[in-house]
């Protein structure tokens, strides 16, 4: 009998960092923890593998904390390959409802999503905190992913 394999999707743009674990495609388990990302990431996971035989790990790979992103990419990449398990990467906006992402000081990052400009992103100015937070979805089922796995920064020119 073959054992069931499972998904995992990180979110570490914003605190606290979430974590969840999926089974044909169903949500079974989240974790959640504040703190640097370079710091939690590692033990959250090595409590994941010793649980969980993953298949696939989704991992937001922008806009947000270029750090975050940069650490998890890094960590992620380097477990996928020792542990022969498939990476893929998921914009943040699909797990905020499209609300604006935290980039730096008052600044956001936002989403012109619109026939003629697919899914341009822009930084704004925001003095509104009306921002929602990060939601690990029940279902994976409709989830968009790329196999493109680079981090996006979307940093501005300087």
């Amino acid at each position: 009998m073959q054992q069931p394999k499972f998904k995992v999707l990180v979110i570490s743009i914003s605190s606290p960092l979430k974590i969840g674990i999926y089974k044909d495609n169903e949500h079974i388990e989240t974790f959640s923890k504040d703190g640097k990302t370079s710091d939690i990431l590692p033990s959250l996971f090595e409590s994941i593998l010793n649980k969980y035989d993953l298949d696939e790990i989704y991992y937001v790979n922008g806009p947000g904390s270029y750090m975050a992103i940069k650490i998890a990419y890094i960590f992620l990449k380097t477990v996928s390959i020792v542990n022969n398990i498939k990476l893929y990467a998921v914009t943040g906006f699909d797990f905020n409802n499209n609300s604006p992402i935290k980039a730096l000081g008052k600044k956001y990052f936002f989403r012109n999503n619109n026939k003629q400009e697919d899914d341009k992103i822009t930084i704004e100015f925001l003095n509104d905190s009306s921002i929602e937070d990060f939601k690990i979805p029940l279902s994976f089922e409709h989830i968009k992913y790329s196999e493109d796995t680079l981090p996006k920064y979307h940093l501005p020119a300087v």
